[in-house]
């Protein structure tokens, strides 16, 4: 291999990476690339003008953001963002869900995780389009695990199509476990799909008590798809403050946010 295609595989790797951490964050700047990726403020700036040139990211004050278009990180890399953040928020809705509870929960990496912690629980009702969640729950064999039917979505593992909002609509339950692609400044909610939206959001009309679980990077994520709002949560679970820029969303939330992770503050 000559010098000219070293340099190119690796700035082709680097540029792959520089787009999963955007996927995975929202946005990123500079200063965080280069620290992560061990190279100069330099390389990365070359490496972002050629994928803004290629339109495979935006450019964004001092950074790049995704385009609002874009699908979703893959599944195995959401999983794998902020573990530790993403155990505690799990930790804290188990200790909110008592044994032989009714429970919703809805797709997506970070509901799946929260099922891992309510594996110490018996007696759940659950109902789910999660397989990752259906699955794991499903070792304890004193647990009723009820599925809607429907299209497996790989490698997500998660069922669509339209039987899916009519299942959620069919069922009540005590608590509704879900999550989000983002955040808007004003609370809004945000996914990919306006189908994950209404499914959402009959999840959080159905039940009693609704609990919102996300780690802190979903604040600065964008996605295309609105429905409901921060303020229509009964409990939000995070691992850390929000910052200035959401203070007055938090304000307004008041004592239903719950802070879980080390920076919590």
């Amino acid at each position: 291999m000559t010098l000219e295609s070293k340099l190119s595989s690796k700035a082709e790797i680097r540029r792959k990476k520089i787009i999963e951490l955007t996927q995975a964050r929202g946005n990123v700047s500079v200063e965080l690339l280069t620290e992560l990726l061990d190279v100069s403020p330099q390389t990365v700036r070359r490496d972002l003008k050629q994928l803004c040139n290629d339109n495979l990211l935006r450019r964004r004050h001092g950074g790049v953001e995704c385009f609002e278009q874009q699908l979703n990180a893959p599944y195995d890399l959401r999983a794998a963002t902020n573990p530790t953040e993403k155990k505690a928020i799990a930790d804290a809705v188990a200790d909110v869900i008592p044994d032989g509870a009714t429970v919703f929960i809805s797709i997506g990496s970070t509901p799946a995780i929260v099922a891992e912690a309510l594996t110490q629980k018996s007696g759940l009702t659950v109902m789910t389009n999660n397989l990752n969640a259906a699955m794991v729950l499903s070792n304890e064999p004193s647990n009723r695990i009820i599925i809607p039917g429907g299209e497996v979505r790989m490698p997500d593992r998660d069922i669509l199509g339209d039987g899916v909002l009519d299942f959620f609509n069919s069922y009540r339950a005590e608590f509704g476990i879900f999550g989000v692609a983002g955040v808007s400044e004003d609370g809004g909610l945000l996914d990919f799909h306006a189908s994950e939206v209404r499914v959402r959001e009959a999840i959080r009309t159905h039940c009693k008590t609704s609990i919102l679980v996300m780690d802190s990077t979903k604040l600065t994520r964008t996605a295309p798809a609105i429905g409901g709002n921060l303020f229509d949560v009964d409990l939000i679970i995070m691992d850390q403050h929000p910052g200035d820029d959401f203070s007055a969303i938090s304000d307004r939330v008041g004592d239903r946010l719950k802070l879980v992770g080390g920076d919590a503050s």
